[in-house]
């Protein structure tokens, strides 16, 4: 099964313009997401998905420097660019089988946890969707998901308004529709946030990294250092997260 990883990156960003390309102990946000997909050491090829706007030329400058394959195209049609992401695969190496989707505003990744979600996927033939949000309990920032590439490839023909802007949301909201399943790994933790979507969050960030240093961490290191240090844990805690529709 040919699983290729495909990263969603533009500078545009409502709460945090640039976000993706901030720098973070020597590299950019979008750097350590790109790292933590290639320490998985489970994907046969791994890409970014940016805008065709001016201001994303820096997007591909970085994916230049990083030596990463970058596809570009519509700024808000976020799916249209995955769609396309696969047509240029396809026609190069050949069918691809599935696609792990990643936002560029996720730098504290586990790659043992992106390697989990490959191991399961393809353990299970048939499967449309896996993700670990379904029923959320990892800290928002370090869910990973799976789409079969026949099922974006259908939900591109179904999919409207939002629904376009998530890339995936159209499959797990139908689940009458495609054949879904959930990884959970507990205890509940889905209260801690390490996404990156507002300078609270950077603040945390900063702060996570400062301890650990330039390195992926394990999910369970990460959680156990944010409960640790409620002070440092209490820095996004205000921030709310946007609904599916706010797009």
């Amino acid at each position: 099964m040919r699983v290729v990883g495909i990263i969603q990156a533009r500078m545009g960003s409502q709460r945090l313009p640039g976000k993706v390309l901030r720098p973070l102990a020597g590299r950019s946000v979008l750097g350590w997401v790109v790292r933590a997909a290639q320490e998985s050491h489970g994907l046969d090829e791994l890409l970014v998905a940016t805008s065709d706007r001016p201001e994303d030329d820096a997007v591909v400058a970085e994916c230049a420097r990083l030596g990463v394959r970058c596809v570009r195209g519509d700024r808000d049609d976020v799916l249209s660019r995955f769609i396309h992401a696969l047509d240029t695969v396809d026609a190069e190496a050949g069918p691809v089988d599935a696609v792990m989707r990643f936002t560029a505003d996720c730098p504290l990744l586990d790659p043992a946890l992106i390697a989990t979600a490959l191991r399961v996927f393809r353990a299970e033939p048939g499967l449309d969707y896996l993700s670990t949000a379904l029923h959320r309990v990892l800290p928002r920032g370090l869910d990973v998901e799976i789409a079969s590439a026949a099922a974006l490839r259908r939900v591109h023909t179904l999919a409207t308004a939002h629904h376009r802007v998530h890339v995936t949301s159209y499959l797990y909201t139908h689940p009458d529709q495609f054949r879904l399943l959930g990884l959970t790994f507990l205890p509940d933790h889905s209260d801690l946030r390490v996404t990156l979507d507002t300078i609270e969050d950077w603040r945390l960030i900063e702060a996570v990294v400062a301890h650990f240093g330039d390195r992926t961490i394990p999910a369970g290191d990460l959680i156990r250092f944010l409960l640790d240090n409620p002070q440092i844990r209490a820095l996004n805690q205000a921030i709310r997260q946007k609904e599916l529709v706010e797009g």
